[in-house]
């Protein structure tokens, strides 16, 4: 079986355009649906971050009044997985090239660290370069971001993608005040968007690359890239 990487954000802060902090953290739905589905297919899943920094939970992802009423159950299998896992690995000592996939989760972490990390920058072109699976949901494709060369050109322009969109980040009531919003910021940047119903399961596939528009794709985006995997 393959080995997968799950890139998770380090931030637990988001800072508004006010001034005001917000925290975050990890989507508890993002990171256990997918590394459910990835650990029940037998492969083997790794957790990295900036610096090895422990996320904390969003404690959003972990209210059924928004995350929905399966959420205690996946907010249990994160923490176990990531306890069993232990520290993540530092993003600046991975080898992309011992993974057959990556998977970016959201919670909004990654409009914050992510999408400018030069690390991740790195290993993503390589993974593109290598043919590797490439996966990111909600707010993780704000890590597709850094993916910029040497050139200045991003390497997922002209790419079609789902990612959280604008209206859902007014829905969420966290669009005001935003310093930016994702779906708007990857259409400027040259992706080609693509979105479905708020809220509602959304996936799109470009070649090697899978994303999610929201927490309810992790499980779709995850049975996407596992049926390309085998």
């Amino acid at each position: 079986m393959s080995k997968i990487l799950i890139i998770m954000s380090a931030a637990d802060t988001w800072e508004r355009a006010d001034g005001s902090s917000y925290p975050t953290g990890y989507w508890a739905e993002e990171l256990a649906a997918p590394h459910e589905k990835f650990a029940a297919a037998g492969h083997a899943v790794d957790f990295a971050s900036p610096g090895g920094v422990l996320q904390p939970l969003d404690r959003h992802s972990a209210d059924p009044e928004i995350a929905g009423a399966d959420c205690a159950r996946h907010v249990a299998h994160a923490a176990t997985a990531l306890r069993d896992f232990g520290s993540p690995l530092p993003l600046d000592e991975v080898d992309i090239d011992e993974y057959a996939a990556v998977l970016l989760p959201g919670g909004h972490g990654p409009v914050v660290d992510l999408h400018q990390d030069q690390d991740l920058g790195r290993l993503l072109i390589r993974a593109d370069d290598t043919g590797k699976l490439i996966g990111a949901v909600c707010h993780g494709p704000a890590g597709l971001l850094s993916a910029v060369d040497a050139a200045g050109d991003w390497r997922f322009a002209n790419r079609r993608m789902a990612a959280f969109t604008d209206e859902e980040e007014q829905l969420f009531g966290t669009a005001e005040g935003a310093p930016w919003l994702l779906a708007a910021r990857l259409r400027e940047r040259g992706a080609k968007h693509e979105s479905g119903p708020a809220y509602a399961a959304h996936t799109v596939r470009d070649g090697n690359l899978f994303t999610g528009q929201n927490p309810a794709s992790s499980g779709p985006l995850a049975d996407d890239m596992l049926a390309a995997l085998s």
